[in-house]
């Protein structure tokens, strides 16, 4: 009999070890189990350091690369208008005619005063060369001889005279046509033939303006271009001088300009009302698309950053303070989170200067289920789970 109430104590016993052992090592698994439920799934994107080219968009009005104004050089009575407005004009090309039969007198006038000189100067010599020969034989005097020298020379001179008034009459005549001195697109007449006109009027007959090549005129803070200068001298940026010239352009309506523009140059003063600094562009304008007075936005070539980090736009929030700050997987897998000091935005995304290093986990979906020190389940963000979206 104490046998059989041995047996059922033993077993008793030893079901009471199992039981306590067990429930030894259930709040441990339990515990495991729970932090493995409660990390929250969220969707990051790995950061990786790259070379980028910054560039700057500037507001810039477009101008004439020439523009002549077309005046009358002599006196006189419009004859013809000959050109259409609105036309292309060539340089050299007659735009107007001014009554010429005066002009064409004076050149008359002039070339006969030369054959009257060239007749003068071939009987001074004449005489000369008799008075010579006779001044040997003491049959004139050295007075006489002398005057006939200086009739010589006086003749040479009235036929440089004369020429030089043939010159100015036949440059008198150019001028009765009325020429463009550039190639362009000439505008509305201002005067019609009849009319009277006076050399070197303050009206102008008409305005010939040259719309291929173009320029385009920036103005950018003098503020930014130090800022960009330390830039490049610090070793952060890098420039490539053909790079740096070149420009593209954005139209009144947000259309990018076709053709590409190359930076000409850049004032070396600030203007004091403003504190800006002047650039100019030069673009092709073949289309006639872009006119004189046309607001545009340019965008130039800052410089080339390397090891730059770029941080998607939704990643990045603010604090009370307005600071930048975003939110990042740590080793352990829980939420870190980082101010960050940012320098512009790139497309959809923040040009981060400091705050985020190559192969950060930050973390753009599912933030709103997160808090700081949190466990979390990264998961590429393309393909994160519902519930982290």
């Amino acid at each position: 009999m104490q046998r059989s109430r041995i047996f059922p104590l033993g077993i008793s016993v030893m079901a009471m070890a199992v039981l306590f052992i067990s429930g030894c090592e259930q709040p441990e698994q339990a515990r495991a189990k729970a932090h493995a439920m409660q990390a929250t799934p969220v969707g990051v994107v790995t950061l990786k350091s790259q070379s980028i080219t910054l560039t700057k968009e500037l507001p810039g009005r477009v101008s004439a690369s020439q523009i002549a104004e077309i005046r009358p050089q002599v006196d006189g009575i419009i004859q013809h208008r000959l050109f259409v407005e609105g036309a292309e004009v060539k340089k050299g090309q007659a735009l107007y005619q001014i009554d010429p039969a005066i002009f064409e007198a004076q050149v008359s006038t002039s070339k006969a005063a030369i054959k009257k000189a060239e007749a003068n100067i071939a009987n001074t010599k004449a005489k000369l060369e008799r008075y010579k020969n006779l001044l040997a034989t003491k049959a004139v005097s050295q007075q006489d001889y002398d005057e006939a020298v200086a009739s010589f020379k006086g003749a040479k001179a009235d036929l440089l005279t004369s020429k030089a008034q043939l010159q100015t009459a036949e440059i008198n005549l150019n001028y009765s046509k009325v020429k463009s001195p550039i190639n362009g697109q000439i505008g509305k007449s201002e005067v019609t033939a009849g009319a009277l006109v006076n050399a070197n009027q303050t009206t102008a007959l008409s305005t010939v303006t040259q719309l291929d090549p173009i320029y385009v005129d920036l103005t950018q803070s003098s503020s930014e271009l130090t800022r960009l200068k330390q830039a490049i001298s610090s070793g952060h940026l890098s420039r490539d001088s053909k790079q740096h010239s070149v420009v593209k352009l954005m139209l009144e309506d947000g259309t990018t300009y076709k053709h590409t523009g190359t930076l000409k140059f850049s004032e070396v003063t600030v203007n004091p009302s403003t504190g800006s600094v002047s650039l100019r562009a030069e673009f092709p304008n073949p289309e006639k698309l872009l006119l004189p007075g046309m607001y545009v936005r340019a965008k130039i070539i800052e410089g080339v950053k390397d090891g730059a980090i770029l941080a998607p736009q939704r990643g990045i929030s603010r604090n009370t303070k307005g600071e930048p700050t975003a939110l990042v997987v740590s080793k352990e897998n829980t939420v870190e989170p980082r101010v960050l000091t940012v320098d512009r935005t790139i497309g959809s995304q923040w040009l981060v200067t400091d705050g985020l290093v190559d192969g950060d986990q930050l973390i753009v979906e599912g933030l709103q289920k997160i808090r700081t020190g949190a466990p979390v389940k990264a998961e590429p963000a393309d393909s994160s789970l519902n519930t982290a979206k």
